[in-house]
């Protein structure tokens, strides 16, 4: 079967093995690493935070146990002065947590991280695929391969994390009754919808699938096919449909979003389709102005 765009191999984040950190700091750091792990946090939370934490740790040479809170700000003003509020505070976020955890094991006996670090974050707007340019996305999918036009209807008509759609086994698939289970963020199990569309594509597809394979979706070596690969995927059909601006898997997760929104339905229902943990995260949608919600519903309802 020809699968599209081979993922490069994956780098085990849940260790810093680089020697140019000092041992007793990598124990540490490992340490804290295994603490998400056994938090269920995912496998991109881990990238986010070992590179981090690498970071800072190849330019400061100092023990853990020696650090001031002047070293993180001199290296958080050299590395950062010129990055957006909120690579910013992602980074500030990354130590706090860090730090915050060397505090609770005693590695440290002080906060280090000052909250006034913290640049304050414009609230933002979803970025969602307009009516129009969700044809223009469906018809470029279909010049691709069945899998990469499934892998776009699923995140369209779904709402899933692209990390959820990579985790996907066949025995997950429900096609009778339109239905998948995913497993989203920490370790929480819930079941997701899928149009009739997704579902053809599905039985088709389900039917040439090695029956010896339990990832739904595989690179063109017949591994699974991870979260990055999945971008790559979307990224690429984007591109074919000429659209203004970058697609990428979460654009696909607030189109969804939105669509609901358009069709009249409350923020509860929309969180529990998204998975969200607390509704305030699912408010975001509420953001947008009336106007545009009911330039949405007249588009979405013909």
């Amino acid at each position: 079967m020809p699968w599209a765009t081979e993922p490069k191999p994956t780098k085990n984040y849940w260790v810093v093995n680089n020697e140019k950190i000092s041992r007793e700091n990598r124990v540490i750091i490992n340490d804290f690493l295994t603490s998400l792990k056994i938090e269920n946090k995912s496998a991109s939370t881990a990238e986010q935070y070992s590179k981090g934490l690498e970071r800072f740790f190849l330019h400061c040479q100092k023990e853990i146990g020696e650090l001031t809170s002047d070293d993180i700000k001199d290296w958080l003003d050299a590395r950062y002065w010129d990055k957006k509020p909120k690579t910013i505070s992602s980074a500030i976020s990354i130590l706090s947590s860090f730090f915050t955890f060397c505090e609770s094991e005693e590695y440290i006996d002080k906060k280090l991280i000052k909250n006034s670090w913290r640049p304050k974050i414009p609230h933002t707007l979803p970025i969602y695929l307009e009516k129009n340019d969700q044809a223009r996305v469906k018809i470029s999918a279909e010049t691709t391969t069945l899998r990469d036009r499934l892998i776009l209807e699923l995140l369209l008509s779904s709402g899933c994390r692209r990390s959820e759609l990579a985790k996907l086994n066949t025995e997950d698939i429900d096609t009778s009754n339109k239905t998948a289970w995913v497993m989203g963020k920490g370790g929480k199990a819930r079941i997701v919808h899928f149009s009739e569309t997704c579902t053809i594509l599905l039985e088709e597809y389900l039917s040439i699938h090695p029956d010896d394979e339990q990832a739904l979706y595989l690179n063109r070596l017949g591994n699974r096919l991870d979260d990055n690969g999945i971008y790559r995927v979307i990224s690429k059909i984007g591109k074919q449909a000429n659209l203004s601006s970058k697609l990428y898997p979460h654009r696909l997760r607030h189109t969804f979003a939105t669509n609901l929104l358009a069709k009249g339905e409350e923020l509860v229902y929309i969180s529990d389709k998204l998975g969200h943990k607390d509704l305030n995260t699912t408010r975001i949608y509420a953001r947008l102005p009336q106007e545009v919600i009911i330039s949405l519903y007249r588009k979405y309802m013909g």
